[in-house]
């Protein structure tokens, strides 16, 4: 089968120089896998840290990939709730099961746990022609919610659901700062704050602003310019006004860090929170203490999510409540410019990518 291979790291984001498509087993399940020919699969900042080797080496010859969505060709003899034929897409967080975070439902501080796609290999993820998982880690998808839609959200739905609802627990009527508004999990993170019937403050680039408040925003802003977090601050004070409630803001849902950093502490209401997953533009940042401890504030991490709250996000997109949006789709040949576009960050929603 055809996939996309490299064997080298590009520290110099030279995608040109790795990225090949070479043919490679078509693989064989085990006795708890499925094996799916993959329709779509959809691009992510792990993608480029793993042709960069940084922040961690990951197992050569590589094959990138952790949101794939297709159609099931093969079962292993011991999967019991996945037939041939099932339309599915993949839940990326591979943990082993029977720890006690597992146990307790907390398959994301599985400590064995890996991303496919990512930290899998060698030759094992979502950019080829047929790929294979765990029965546990692939959702069917319902007949109306399309092979991209679902390869769209696998991830970046997931993540999202689980900062927003599984740890920020976000309430009707607080005020939410979506942080990113035009990515991937910008996109998701105001949908699903407004279907919890939360005032939404997305922030973005002059050139999405719009975008987002179609998707449902309340008011956007534009993070570029240096006095953002004022104009964030500014709408807060209205909107408290209107609910009787001090300025500022309930919860900040934060994947960027970077040079924001410390205005989006000082803009958090006392005991309020701010969860947080990825660091796009930067993850050395420096803390004013005094935002953290004299208010309060709940400062959360968070990384990826569970297969439940991937079905739950599935659930409702297959309801209309939440879409995805998608910015573009290439083929594996043109990967190089696919990468190169996410790497940019001129796009609004997800990237995907089809064999052919």
């Amino acid at each position: 089968m055809k996939a996309l291979v490299y064997e080298e790291y590009a520290p110099d984001d030279n995608y040109k120089k790795i990225l090949k498509i070479i043919d490679v087993p078509e693989p064989k399940p085990k006795p708890n896998e499925v094996v799916f020919k993959v329709i779509v699969a959809g691009l992510n900042h792990d993608d480029i840290w793993g042709m960069r080797g940084k922040p961690i080496q990951i197992p050569m010859p590589h094959i990138s990939g952790t949101d794939a969505a297709g159609q099931v060709v093969a079962v292993g003899e011991d999967v019991s709730t996945i037939k041939v034929g099932d339309r599915v897409v993949s839940h990326g967080n591979l943990s082993c099961r029977v720890c006690i975070a597992c146990t307790e439902g907390r398959e994301y501080d599985c400590r064995y746990r890996k991303v496919w796609g990512f930290q899998t290999g060698p030759l094992w993820g979502g950019y080829c022609e047929y790929a294979h998982l765990p029965e546990v880690n692939v959702v069917k998808i319902p007949e109306n919610v399309s092979y991209e839609d679902a390869a769209a959200a696998s991830m970046t739905m997931t993540t999202s659901w689980h900062m927003l609802v599984g740890r920020a627990k976000i309430k009707p009527g607080q005020t939410v700062l979506i942080m990113g508004g035009g990515s991937g999990m910008g996109t998701f993170g105001i949908q699903i704050a407004k279907l919890y019937g939360c005032n939404v403050i997305a922030t973005a680039s002059q050139n999405k602003l719009e975008e987002c408040l179609k998707l449902g925003a309340d008011f956007a802003v534009d993070h570029r310019k240096e006095d953002w977090n004022k104009q964030v601050f500014a709408i807060s004070k209205d909107l408290a006004k209107q609910k009787q409630s001090s300025p500022g803001i309930d919860v900040i849902f934060e994947h960027i860090g970077g040079s924001h950093w410390n205005k989006e502490l000082a803009l958090l209401k006392y005991g309020a929170t701010l969860v947080t997953t990825g660091a796009t533009t930067g993850y050395d940042v420096i803390s004013d203490l005094r935002h953290i401890f004299f208010k309060g504030a709940n400062i959360l991490g968070s990384t990826q999510g569970t297969r439940s709250e991937l079905e739950l996000g599935i659930f409702w997109m297959s309801r209309g409540k939440i879409k995805s949006i998608v910015d573009s789709i290439y083929t594996f040949e043109n990967a190089v410019e696919a990468h190169t576009k996410m790497l940019k960050g001129n796009l609004f929603g997800k990237i995907l990518m089809k064999p052919t």
